[in-house]
């Protein structure tokens, strides 16, 4: 981690939330207590940001901060400036474009990442949406395999994801989860409709979870001995398809 992307201290903590900074983690000292610990920790509440918090020994905070004087308290800022998903549906009602978004189910490595950012932003995109936890970190290794698409491409953070899906489904956007267990091929995706694309871990694939939710689900056929793509690379896939149909090729 680059030193100007963390600040420490309660007091310093607390003027980036009050400031707006976007943070994608506070590590707090294990059974850290007293007047500015509570403080922070009501203004964390107060904000409305999910903010996600992690007690941690001395040891971790002492290299996270290079041994400067952090109370206890370390914060992580954010390499991009995150959307809030209404945020986006409004810029998509804005530029009256169909919705085209992608989101990434507990995908893990950050060059995966990375990859399916830069895909998703050459393949215009709405934006790519990621899970709160179980995701890849968006660090300076994944804003470089994007070829700086992570700062261009609209990213919105969730940590709920039934609460997210019924919000998809609200604003009638068909998800199309990628799944070797699918009867339909990508090719079947109809791209004159706002859709969602679900691409999975790279363990194990979209999770059931997902998977009962969605509306469809398509798979790559496969011809080699290899049992699946690369989650990027199926990414790539599905996005040039919908990218294919749109411009009518």
């Amino acid at each position: 981690m680059e030193k100007n992307q963390m600040v420490y201290g309660l007091r310093p903590v607390m003027e980036a939330i009050k400031a707006g900074k976007q943070i994608d983690k506070i590590y707090f000292q294990s059974n850290l207590q007293g007047k500015l610990f509570t403080e922070l920790k009501a203004l964390i509440k107060q904000s409305g940001k999910n903010i996600q918090q992690q007690y941690v020994p001395l040891e971790k905070l002492d290299y996270l901060s290079r041994k400067q004087n952090h109370q206890g308290v370390v914060a992580q800022l954010s390499n991009i400036e995150y959307w809030e998903l209404e945020e986006l549906f409004e810029h998509i009602d804005a530029t009256g474009e169909k919705a085209f978004l992608i989101y990434l189910d507990n995908v893990t490595d950050v060059r995966n990442l990375g990859a399916i950012a830069r895909s998703a932003e050459c393949a215009g995109a709405n934006g790519l949406i990621i899970p709160q936890q179980g995701s890849a970190p968006i660090n300076q290794d994944a804003i470089k395999t994007s070829a700086g698409a992570l700062l261009r491409l609209p990213v919105c953070r969730i940590n709920n994801l039934k609460t997210f899906v019924n919000t998809i489904k609200a604003h009638d956007i068909k998800i199309y989860s990628a799944s070797e267990k699918a009867n339909a091929l990508y090719t079947q995706i109809n791209a004159n409709e706002p859709l969602m694309l679900v691409m999975g871990s790279e363990e194990s694939g979209v999770s059931p979870t997902m998977l009962k939710m969605s509306d469809e689900l398509v798979k790559i056929p496969m011809k080699g001995e290899i049992e699946s793509l690369n989650v990027s690379a199926a990414a790539s896939i599905l996005l040039f398809e919908v990218v294919r149909q749109r411009l009518g090729i």
